[in-house]
């Protein structure tokens, strides 16, 4: 089945040789998102609960711009610089889902881009 890039400018532009997301038939992968506002580029400022509801902002809106929701997520992979944070993560995430919540993993990296504490990729099912 043929791929289909997915973009949108209310989400940050790729800082490298990617798409936000690729639609692959009913089933869209969506690239990690960090916490870069998407109207500057700069990494919002903040603790790591300002840094994930960017993140999660982010996400919405390519989720949006593929024709999604956050009920349609499959699958989260979240990465942090610090599994301190866990808990501050999880909080952020139930804003903005509900039950049945989708699989996840939870991965503490050495690093992330541009310094962030926190990245997080989806799989969403659409129809």
């Amino acid at each position: 089945m043929p791929r289909q890039a997915i973009a949108t400018s209310l989400a940050p532009a790729a800082i490298g040789p990617y798409s936000q997301a690729v639609r692959c038939g009913n089933t869209v992968y969506l690239s990690g998102q960090i916490p870069l506002d998407p109207a500057t580029g700069e990494v919002v400022a903040g603790d790591i609960r300002a840094q994930a509801t960017r993140v999660f902002e982010n996400l919405r809106a390519v989720i949006t711009a593929a024709g999604g929701s956050f009920d349609d997520v499959a699958r989260v992979g979240i990465y942090l610089t610090d599994l301190g944070d866990f808990a501050a993560v999880n909080a952020v995430m139930a804003d903005y889902f509900s039950a049945p919540y989708p699989a996840r993993s939870t991965i503490e990296v050495s690093a992330l881009p541009r310094a962030v504490k926190v990245e997080v990729d989806a799989i969403v099912v659409l129809g």
